[in-house]
């Protein structure tokens, strides 16, 4: 069960590092969201944006494979998936990029409701 637990947990951490390209610049971030960037300022917004979901894929992946830390992972991609996708559902207008992303993150509730299941039954 531990196992599916870290499968579960590196799915969710690729989700969430595939994002980090956009730290590459305007090009990239537009590749992967199919927006206009003209603005320097929310260049160094997304740039930034992509940073964080680095570091938020990077700690998962880690506690992927630490028992202790899976808990607050699994607790910190709830609250990435879930905000995104209340964000999104609150907006009619979003590209296929966009849904893209919906679909990735519904992937990695999925993965994350799963591994809430057998988190539980291995206590």
């Amino acid at each position: 069960m531990q196992k599916s637990i870290s499968a579960l947990l590196v799915i969710v951490a690729i989700i969430h590092l595939i994002p980090l390209t956009g730290v590459l610049g305007a090009e990239q971030l537009s590749s992967l969201y199919d927006i206009n960037l003209a603005d320097p300022n929310l260049i160094i917004l997304m740039r930034h944006r992509a940073i964080l979901f680095g570091l938020l894929g990077a700690f998962i992946l880690y506690a992927a494979f630490i028992k202790q830390l899976q808990p607050l992972a699994i607790t910190a991609g709830y609250i990435s998936v879930i905000s995104f996708l209340s964000i999104t559902l609150l907006n009619e207008s979003v590209n296929e990029a966009i849904n893209r992303v919906i679909i990735a993150d519904i992937i990695a509730l999925v993965c994350l409701v799963i591994a809430t299941g057998f988190s539980i039954k291995q206590k």
